[in-house]
């Protein structure tokens, strides 16, 4: 599923609300959890799975398409651990 087969989703299954507050309330949604992940905090959303981040050593990359040794440096990576609830649903 893609960003606008939610909105169009949730506008469906909310009629009162037109489809640009839906797309308001997706982006705000998103920015929230993207901001709070950016602090380096943790954002849990009960039955679904927490997001998080993980850091990244700085290690020696090779280039595919060439074999050079690249340097990359070291990053945060976002996480995802799903929750007890959805890895139930997914092995049924």
């Amino acid at each position: 599923m893609i960003r606008s087969e939610l909105v169009q989703l949730l506008a469906r299954d909310n009629p009162d609300l037109s489809p640009k507050e839906v797309e308001k309330i997706v982006t705000k949604f998103f920015e929230a959890i993207t901001e709070r992940l950016a602090s380096g905090g943790r954002v849990e959303l009960r039955g679904f799975g927490a997001f998080s981040t993980r850091a990244r050593d700085a290690r020696l990359g090779r280039n595919p398409r060439t074999g050079d040794a690249v340097d990359v440096s070291a990053k945060r990576v976002p996480y995802f651990k799903p929750g007890k609830e959805m890895r139930v649903r997914l092995n049924v």
